[in-house]
């Protein structure tokens, strides 16, 4: 069914929300206050879903979509906005969802940190399909030929328009549906995603022949003074403009006699923590990010920096003091009940937690302001301009 809405706000998700004969619908590519025709479908009661979306009166914030492949590829949802409406609207999106799903109603001023919004990416995944590469339609996995993106970086850009045609020659392997590309803009590092079978090494070695940069194993990653390997497997952020900025952001003034990283990954926060405390404790579960771990501990000098392979929770509940301060980049699920609680018993004066989830850190914050923790300072970082994504970074201290 055809119908006429006018567009209340944007949510999380990208999509705007509306209301009709007293439900909530959603539709994507849309700005607040637009009037737009549009199909609707049920999802559950009090919830329709809005398609086709034609806009009859436009915001005058919208925009001409730099991308040819924009609400067709699915990779971006906020390119027919302009970038510093997209900053607002996020932030706004950050505080409702704090106090609609925590509670919280931060009075404080929200330090919106952002950088160049295009080619910034350094870490994409293409899917490949009957000879067709590129990236998953909006909704759907059904592979959308692309042949650049003007949010990865130059050389994932020349990777993307040499991997178009390859895709199509015998040499390609037609079982192989994903490869997760990932670059120092030096070096490319090309990961097996997703394959229903084993992929032969003259594959690689036919690859290297194409993308000269391509190199087998990890690449190193220079963010301020340190020097990081990446392996296959380990998490690294993905805007190389703003990683520096993340990494200050999140260590800010913070020094003292023993930290603790949680979630510490390849020890991205790790390293220029120990610079700033005698004793820091990096705390990481995962196979290949622990491994890249204590390489860069030993790379970059970090004496004082220990290693350790363990859940968070696991972790936490086998220290007796408090530290002077945590530091924790949790996954999207968030730190989850017991790894909260068990901060809680700590009491640790000091605590910072980095999110890429604003739902998640809503609930977590919640735990922790009830257990009396005070919000002292909001940071939203753009790490992902032209999608609805963004990180915070939350810093707590003991009431």
């Amino acid at each position: 069914m055809r119908s006429i809405v006018e567009i209340e706000k944007l949510v999380y998700g990208g999509e705007g929300l509306a209301r009709m004969n007293g439900q909530v619908v959603l539709a994507p590519y849309v700005l607040p206050g637009e009037k737009v025709s549009i199909d609707t479908s049920r999802v559950k009661n009090g919830l329709l879903r809005g398609t086709a979306p034609e806009v009859i009166a436009a915001a005058a914030e919208r925009i001409v979509p730099r991308c040819e492949y924009f609400a067709d590829c699915g990779g971006c949802h906020l390119q027919h906005a302009g970038y510093e409406f997209q900053l607002a609207q996020k932030r706004g999106i950050l505080l409702e969802t704090l106090q609609r799903i925590g509670g919280i109603r931060h009075e404080g001023d929200v330090a919106v940190i952002s950088g160049e919004p295009w080619f910034y990416r350094n870490r994409i995944q293409l899917h490949f399909e009957r000879g067709k590469s590129g990236f998953h339609r909006a909704g759907s996995h059904e592979v959308r030929p692309i042949d650049h993106c003007y949010i990865a970086s130059p050389l994932l850009v020349a990777a993307i328009a040499k991997l178009q045609p390859a895709a199509t020659r015998p040499e390609w392997p037609r079982f192989l549906r994903s490869l997760e590309l990932f670059t120092n803009e030096s070096e490319l590092q090309v990961n097996i995603a997703d394959s229903t079978r084993p992929v032969a090494a003259r594959f690689f070695d036919w690859l290297k022949t194409l993308l000269p940069a391509f190199v087998m194993g990890a690449i190193e990653y220079r963010v301020g003074a340190g020097n990081y390997r990446i392996s296959h497997g380990s998490f690294f952020q993905i805007n190389r403009f703003l990683i520096d900025a993340l990494v200050d952001e999140a260590v800010l003034d913070s020094a003292g006699e023993h930290a603790i990283d949680l979630y510490a990954g390849v020890g991205l926060f790790s390293v220029p923590l120990a610079k700033r405390f005698a004793q820091v404790d990096a705390v990481e579960r995962g196979g290949s990010g622990f491994r890249d771990l204590e390489r860069n501990t030993a790379e970059n000098g970090a004496a004082n920096l220990r290693a350790k392979r363990a859940a968070a929770e696991d972790f936490l509940r086998e220290i007796e003091k408090a530290p002077d301060f945590v530091l924790a980049d949790p996954p999207r699920a968030g730190l989850g009940k017991e790894t909260a609680s068990q901060l809680l018993r700590l009491k640790t004066p000091r605590l910072t937690i980095v999110s890429c989830d604003a739902a998640t850190l809503a609930r977590d914050l919640r735990t922790l302001l009830a257990g009396g923790y005070t919000l002292k300072r909001l940071a939203l970082i753009d790490l992902f301009p032209q999608t609805y994504h963004f990180e915070t970074v939350a810093h707590l201290e003991r009431v």
